[in-house]
């Protein structure tokens, strides 16, 4: 049996073992925004939880041996939605994501990166799926027998497999230093999964990420709100653009919806008290 280990709405622990839903913690957040507009889930509960991720197993085979790995576009914007964008502009030539069934892997098919990436977060732990195998090529993952997960080696695969511009997703601050070390602006670095995230992570992250994702993080939207040199795009879960790279890739997927993005986070409408007073530190 394939045992796959999540943190997800809410950042809660959930095992899901041979596509079935084995275990569900405590959230850490108890409401997100994204998930009241999608499924209409106002608190975030272990029962809502586990309810969530047998309909993704249902709907998509997520985490079990009828994954869907090609999709179109879940949400109109987002950071699988930005990746898949930019491979087709051809302004990035492969992206280093993680997903259930294959690990860490390098992937350079649009709809492979949204059908991996589109509708699964905060994946801790997987194991080889033979249809995501076979889908995303053993050759592209960094470990086919193990569908082992780590950023840091998997951007040093896409460079060794002659890729020059390569966006790396990870939640770590400590993977984004390694990766900039490693392979400086030739890599694009998108922080993801970032609830919780410290104050100290939080600064660090704005010197080291391309792109970063809000998310749940009091930290971020803090040091965001008094930086004027970035972009915003999105108010439920705004992704920020950093570097010159990086806003110009979030521009670019606005711009094909046929939106703008926010100059900075002034003027924006602040996230709901009941949200903010739910932001962990």
């Amino acid at each position: 049996m394939a045992r796959h280990v999540m943190e997800c709405l809410g950042k809660a622990r959930v095992v899901i073992e041979d596509g079935k839903v084995l275990e569900v913690g405590e959230p850490q957040v108890k409401y997100c925004p994204l998930f009241e507009k999608y499924r209409g889930i106002k608190e975030l509960t272990p029962e809502a939880i586990r309810e969530n991720m047998e309909f993704r197993i249902k709907a998509f085979g997520m985490c079990s041996q009828d994954r869907a790995t090609e999709m179109d576009d879940f949400i109109s914007f987002g950071v699988s939605e930005i990746l898949s964008h930019s491979i087709t502009k051809g302004d990035i030539d492969a992206a280093v994501i993680a997903a259930d069934g294959c690990g860490t892997a390098v992937m350079t098919n649009p709809r492979i990166i949204q059908g991996m990436g589109g509708r699964i977060s905060g994946l801790c732990e997987t194991e080889p799926i033979p249809k995501v195998v076979a889908a995303v090529g053993a050759e592209n993952m960094l470990d086919p027998d193990t569908a082992r997960m780590d950023a840091v080696a998997g951007a040093d695969k896409a460079f060794a497999m002659g890729y020059k511009t390569v966006a790396v997703t990870t939640p770590f601050v400590s993977d984004a230093v390694a990766i900039r070390e490693r392979h400086g602006s030739d890599a694009v670095i998108i922080g993801v999964h970032t609830t919780g995230m410290s104050m100290e992570d939080a600064e660090k992250a704005f010197e080291t990420f391309d792109i970063i994702t809000a998310c749940a993080s009091k930290s971020l939207r803090s040091i965001a709100a008094g930086k004027e040199d970035i972009l915003i795009a999105g108010t439920k879960v705004p992704i920020i653009g950093i570097t010159p790279k990086g806003k110009a890739m979030v521009t670019s997927k606005l711009e094909s919806l046929g939106m703008k993005p926010q100059p900075s986070w002034t003027g924006m409408v602040p996230p709901d008290p009941l949200v903010r007073r739910r932001c962990p530190r």
